[in-house]
Protein backbone atom coordinates (compact mmCIF):
# COMPACT_ATOMS: atom_id res chain seq x y z
CA UNK A 1 0.00 0.00 0.00
CA UNK A 2 0.96 3.24 -0.83
CA UNK A 3 1.02 6.11 2.04
CA UNK A 4 -1.03 8.93 1.65
CA UNK A 5 0.03 12.57 0.91
CA UNK A 6 0.18 15.20 4.21
CA UNK A 7 0.27 18.03 5.68
CA UNK A 8 0.75 19.02 9.08
CA UNK A 9 0.85 22.01 11.62
CA UNK A 10 0.96 22.97 15.32
CA UNK A 11 -1.64 24.88 17.49
CA UNK A 12 -1.76 25.32 21.65
CA UNK A 13 -3.68 22.44 22.47
CA UNK A 14 -3.74 20.59 19.17
CA UNK A 15 -1.88 19.35 16.20
CA UNK A 16 -4.17 19.13 12.77
CA UNK A 17 -3.13 16.15 10.07
CA UNK A 18 -4.44 16.52 6.37
CA UNK A 19 -4.29 13.73 4.27
CA UNK A 20 -5.02 14.89 1.03
CA UNK A 21 -7.21 12.28 -0.96
CA UNK A 22 -9.67 13.27 -3.06
CA UNK A 23 -12.60 11.22 -3.48
CA UNK A 24 -11.69 9.06 -0.29
CA UNK A 25 -13.71 5.67 0.44
CA UNK A 26 -13.64 3.48 3.39
CA UNK A 27 -11.76 5.81 5.54
CA UNK A 28 -10.62 4.56 8.63
CA UNK A 29 -8.58 6.26 11.62
CA UNK A 30 -7.19 4.98 14.44
CA UNK A 31 -5.86 7.36 17.35
CA UNK A 32 -3.62 6.09 19.37
CA UNK A 33 -1.79 7.59 22.38
CA UNK A 34 1.28 7.88 20.50
CA UNK A 35 0.02 6.94 17.66
CA UNK A 36 -1.99 7.87 14.33
CA UNK A 37 -3.20 5.61 11.76
CA UNK A 38 -4.65 6.73 8.40
CA UNK A 39 -6.05 4.27 5.88
CA UNK A 40 -8.72 4.67 2.75
CA UNK A 41 -9.32 3.45 -0.85
CA UNK A 42 -9.19 7.10 -2.84
CA UNK A 43 -9.80 7.87 -6.67
CA UNK A 44 -11.52 6.69 -9.50
CA UNK A 45 -8.77 3.81 -9.61
CA UNK A 46 -9.65 2.63 -6.02
CA UNK A 47 -6.45 3.21 -5.09
CA UNK A 48 -5.77 1.59 -0.90
CA UNK A 49 -3.98 4.04 1.20
CA UNK A 50 -2.30 4.00 4.47
CA UNK A 51 -0.17 5.57 6.90
CA UNK A 52 1.44 4.97 9.92
CA UNK A 53 2.45 8.08 12.54
CA UNK A 54 4.51 7.39 15.90
CA UNK A 55 3.91 10.94 17.39
CA UNK A 56 6.18 13.53 18.51
CA UNK A 57 4.30 13.60 21.58
CA UNK A 58 1.24 11.85 23.48
CA UNK A 59 -2.04 12.92 22.73
CA UNK A 60 -5.80 12.37 24.57
CA UNK A 61 -6.85 9.87 21.82
CA UNK A 62 -10.74 10.21 22.93
CA UNK A 63 -10.96 14.15 22.23
CA UNK A 64 -9.14 13.68 18.87
CA UNK A 65 -11.47 13.77 15.95
CA UNK A 66 -11.72 13.38 12.36
CA UNK A 67 -13.39 14.53 9.35
CA UNK A 68 -13.48 14.40 5.75
CA UNK A 69 -14.14 15.67 2.53
CA UNK A 70 -14.51 15.24 -1.04
CA UNK A 71 -10.98 16.63 -1.25
CA UNK A 72 -8.92 15.38 2.21
CA UNK A 73 -9.41 13.91 5.72
CA UNK A 74 -8.62 16.30 8.60
CA UNK A 75 -7.77 14.86 11.65
CA UNK A 76 -7.60 17.27 15.04
CA UNK A 77 -4.93 15.71 17.60
CA UNK A 78 -5.68 16.95 21.25
CA UNK A 79 -1.97 17.43 23.24
CA UNK A 80 -2.25 15.27 26.07
CA UNK A 81 0.35 18.13 27.37
CA UNK A 82 -0.97 21.54 25.78
CA UNK A 83 1.09 24.36 25.29
CA UNK A 84 3.84 22.46 24.45
CA UNK A 85 5.05 23.39 21.35
CA UNK A 86 5.75 20.30 18.58
CA UNK A 87 8.70 20.89 16.72
CA UNK A 88 8.04 18.09 14.71
CA UNK A 89 4.86 15.28 13.86
CA UNK A 90 6.92 12.39 14.04
CA UNK A 91 8.77 10.72 16.89
CA UNK A 92 11.55 10.13 14.65
CA UNK A 93 13.66 13.40 13.17
CA UNK A 94 13.81 11.43 9.87
CA UNK A 95 12.34 12.95 6.93
CA UNK A 96 9.33 11.31 5.57
CA UNK A 97 9.34 12.19 1.72
CA UNK A 98 5.12 11.79 2.01
CA UNK A 99 4.57 14.54 5.20
CA UNK A 100 5.35 18.38 5.12
CA UNK A 101 4.43 21.34 7.38
CA UNK A 102 1.19 23.55 5.94
CA UNK A 103 2.48 26.71 6.14
CA UNK A 104 -0.46 28.39 4.87
CA UNK A 105 -1.98 27.55 8.24
CA UNK A 106 1.32 27.62 11.06
CA UNK A 107 0.87 30.03 13.71
CA UNK A 108 4.18 30.54 15.84
CA UNK A 109 2.11 30.75 19.05
CA UNK A 110 5.06 30.37 21.34
CA UNK A 111 5.75 33.58 20.11
CA UNK A 112 2.20 35.24 19.88
CA UNK A 113 4.19 38.25 18.85
CA UNK A 114 0.50 39.91 17.17
CA UNK A 115 -1.54 39.30 20.46
CA UNK A 116 0.85 41.15 22.35
CA UNK A 117 1.01 44.11 20.20
CA UNK A 118 -2.94 44.07 20.57
CA UNK A 119 -2.53 44.59 23.90
CA UNK A 120 0.18 47.08 23.85
CA UNK A 121 -2.27 49.03 21.57
CA UNK A 122 -5.06 48.50 23.97
CA UNK A 123 -2.96 49.72 27.15
CA UNK A 124 -1.47 52.68 24.68
CA UNK A 125 -4.88 53.71 24.14
CA UNK A 126 -6.45 53.44 28.27
CA UNK A 127 -3.06 55.44 28.60
CA UNK A 128 -3.90 57.98 25.90
CA UNK A 129 -7.83 58.29 27.27
CA UNK A 130 -6.43 58.44 31.02
CA UNK A 131 -6.96 61.98 31.20
CA UNK A 132 -4.72 64.73 31.12
CA UNK A 133 -3.72 67.82 33.19
CA UNK A 134 -7.79 69.10 33.03
CA UNK A 135 -8.52 66.04 34.85
CA UNK A 136 -6.13 66.75 37.94
CA UNK A 137 -7.00 71.22 37.49
CA UNK A 138 -10.10 69.92 40.04
CA UNK A 139 -7.82 68.41 43.12
CA UNK A 140 -7.14 70.91 45.03
CA UNK A 141 -3.02 69.74 45.84
CA UNK A 142 0.25 71.36 44.74
CA UNK A 143 2.66 70.07 42.11
CA UNK A 144 4.20 67.38 44.28
CA UNK A 145 0.66 65.97 44.82
CA UNK A 146 -0.40 66.43 41.52
CA UNK A 147 2.58 64.27 40.31
CA UNK A 148 1.93 61.35 42.80
CA UNK A 149 -2.10 61.41 42.14
CA UNK A 150 -0.59 60.60 38.30
CA UNK A 151 1.78 58.08 39.62
CA UNK A 152 -1.32 56.58 41.37
CA UNK A 153 -3.03 56.82 38.43
CA UNK A 154 -0.44 55.02 35.86
CA UNK A 155 0.18 52.07 38.63
CA UNK A 156 -3.20 51.77 38.83
CA UNK A 157 -3.98 51.15 34.99
CA UNK A 158 -0.24 49.47 34.97
CA UNK A 159 -1.34 46.44 37.13
CA UNK A 160 -4.44 46.56 35.31
CA UNK A 161 -3.29 45.87 32.38
CA UNK A 162 -1.06 43.50 33.74
CA UNK A 163 -3.84 41.21 35.16
CA UNK A 164 -5.69 41.50 31.86
CA UNK A 165 -3.03 40.10 30.02
CA UNK A 166 -2.07 37.36 32.24
CA UNK A 167 -5.84 36.21 31.50
CA UNK A 168 -5.45 36.58 28.37
CA UNK A 169 -2.89 34.32 27.81
CA UNK A 170 -4.45 31.33 30.81
CA UNK A 171 -7.75 31.05 27.98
Amino acid sequence: MLPATAKWYDRRDSVFIEFCVADSKDVKVNFDKTKCGFSCVAGTDDVKLENQIDLFEAIDENESKHNRTDRSVLCYLRKAQPGKAWPRLTKEKAKVSWLSVDFNNWKDWEDDSDEEMGNFDQFSNMMRNMGGEDDLDNLDVDADGADDVRLNKFLFYFLWFIRFSIYSELK
